[in-house]
């Protein structure tokens, strides 16, 4: 099936939404190529949504778009949003709970980490959950009244139906369609992903006709993406790692040398690693050049906040860590320091890709491997 051709259309201003509420919700004026050319198919009409788009491309706002027509036309219906990992989840329970919250609408989580009370989930107008909460809670849904008024599922990162999760993406979908034929009333389903190779395929499987199926091509980030590839030899992985920290050091210097890095490793050890390495190459020159916008003062009273030693180390050189062995209270001073680029360089392993939205102008992915214990027991390329 070939990709949806972006159009050249007007930018479509947030106004466009009639209700007056609903103008302050976004942080922009006007929507950009990707949201104004499925605006009318979201928001306008009841059928299934399949947009697969490049990251970047505010696909978020297209389930926001098709909430707010569950709020406006069938008010007393939930919306269920579906995304893969809980730190995803709380991603959007943070955002959306400040924004949604200010249009009076209530939110629940529901992951293995949080257990609401009933009356929190029955009165909720927004369900963020995992799959397999979901899945678990769905399958009671003749005993759930909160489970039959869904009138809208959005699945996020709908391209990991290939991953292990596969079949637990289907058992919902199926179920959903299998509620809706029992209690007649329509769920409607919104898939996001990626640009997707088998489009077509997903598209059939959701039951979306052509009025529903956006599929862009990668090329059409709002934000122009350049990609370098440069390879190393060597047989070994840690040494293979270490050759790659000088050329990486160089690559910040000429990429990116006062503007935001992320660097992805694939282990907790290599964070530690990696960023003492990028620490020993700048001693040379200027050992505190990644320290951006704060005070002496400022930075060492978020350090002697922080628990994890080698974190407190580096962050004295302008580099932060972020991984799942650190604590909730020190990823959370990383992330402010990083976001608000008082810290110009942060090392972390692919858990941040999915969890946290923080901009960088340069990333760099020091190697496209991880450790199969599950499978292969061996490093595997992804």
């Amino acid at each position: 099936m070939p990709h949806t051709q972006l159009l050249d259309l007007q930018p479509l201003p947030t106004t466009i939404i009639p209700n007056p509420e609903y103008h302050d919700y976004f942080s922009f004026s006007h929507f950009n190529p990707v949201q104004t050319q499925i605006f009318h198919s979201l928001f306008h009409t009841d059928h299934n949504i399949l947009v697969g788009a490049p990251t970047g491309s505010g696909k978020t706002v297209a389930a926001e778009l098709a909430m707010f027509r569950v709020f406006i036309n069938y008010p007393g219906d939930k919306c269920v949003y579906i995304a893969p990992l809980k730190a995803l989840v709380k991603e959007r329970m943070k955002d959306w709970s400040v924004r949604m919250g200010k249009l009076g609408k209530k939110l629940v989580e529901l992951t293995g980490d949080v257990v609401p009370d009933m009356k929190a989930v029955v009165n909720a107008d927004v369900i963020v959950t995992t799959p397999e909460k979901w899945d678990g809670i769905s399958r009671s849904w003749q005993n759930r009244k909160y489970v039959q008024k869904v009138r809208l599922l959005v699945i996020d990162e709908i391209h990991l139906l290939g991953n292990d999760r596969g079949p637990v993406l289907e058992v919902i979908v199926s179920r959903t369609n299998f509620i809706s034929s029992h209690t007649e009333q329509q769920v409607r389903v919104v898939g996001l992903s990626t640009a997707l190779a088998n489009a077509g395929d997903v598209g059939s499987w959701l039951n979306i006709s052509n009025v529903g199926m956006f599929n862009f091509k990668p090329s059409v980030r709002p934000v122009p993406l350049e990609v370098h590839i440069t390879g190393f030899p060597g047989q070994h992985y840690c040494p293979r790692m270490a050759t790659m920290n000088k050329p990486a050091y160089n690559d910040i210097k000429q990429h990116s040398p006062e503007k935001p890095v992320l660097i992805f490793v694939a282990s907790r050890r290599q964070t530690r690693l990696t960023a003492y390495d990028l620490i020993s190459h700048a001693a040379g020159e200027n050992p505190k050049q990644w320290i951006r916008d704060i005070t002496d003062e400022e930075l060492q009273s978020h350090i002697q906040r922080v628990g994890d030693s080698n974190l407190k180390h580096t962050l004295q050189f302008g580099i932060g860590l972020h991984h799942a062995g650190l604590n909730e209270k020190d990823r959370r001073v990383v992330e402010h320091l990083f976001t608000e680029r008082k810290i110009q360089i942060l090392v972390a392993t692919a858990t941040l890709a999915w969890g946290v939205n923080l901009p960088a102008h340069l990333v760099i992915i020091k190697v496209p491997e991880f450790y199969d214990g599950k499978s292969t027991g061996t490093w595997t390329s992804r």
